[in-house]
């Protein structure tokens, strides 16, 4: 067994290699480019939507309130007609960059905090590089892709936006390991 406490230095320079490679995937590389293509007649759907002044939230429409609802005509109706969505609706300002990247750092600390603690508490020091970067990569892998499946599974957001997101999470988690092992305690 490894102390967590032994593990601060492998834990905050992996949580940098990986803000730097993921910077360099979503900034230089066109892989995620086309995630998120413009919508069709965007000028005029945000005509017919800004008088509504929906407040930033998730929303699903049409929304039954119950699973009676949801077996009714009229809300088989509703689906027939469309459109049927899934939406995030954001406040109507520019999002502070500086903001989100912060929080994505701190959600890197605590995918390698994990990594290191689940390889801590099964390996000791000194352990075999090839261990550390299998114990603390399948967490990050975990930490980093599992849960983007379910926005596929039951929301359908392109399952080709989650396949490229789980690519990335294996790099980051192999980039984990790799760090984790580097620097892990002898």
């Amino acid at each position: 067994m490894t102390g967590l406490s032994a593990l601060w230095l492998p834990i905050l320079v992996s949580a940098v290699v990986v803000f730097v490679v993921s910077s360099i995937i979503h900034m230089v590389t066109p892989w995620h480019k086309n995630d998120y293509p413009k919508m069709p007649n965007e000028d005029a759907f945000r005509s017919a939507v800004r008088p509504l002044a929906i407040p930033p939230g998730d929303y699903m429409v049409p929304r039954p309130v119950g699973t009676a609802e949801m077996r009714s005509p009229a809300f088989a109706e509703k689906l027939a007609e469309g459109p049927v969505l899934v939406v995030t609706v954001l406040p109507n300002r520019m999002t502070s960059m500086a903001r989100n990247l912060s929080l994505w750092f701190v959600y890197l600390v605590v995918v390698a905090l994990f990594a290191a603690y689940i390889a801590g508490r099964a390996l000791p020091p000194a352990a075999a590089g090839a261990r550390i970067v299998q114990f603390a990569g399948a967490t990050a892998f975990a930490g980093y892709a599992l849960g983007l499946w379910q926005m596929s599974i039951w929301y359908q957001r392109a399952w080709s936006i989650t396949i490229k997101a789980t690519v990335d999470a294996l790099i980051y988690a192999v980039l984990t390991g790799l760090v984790l092992a580097w620097l892990w305690p002898h």
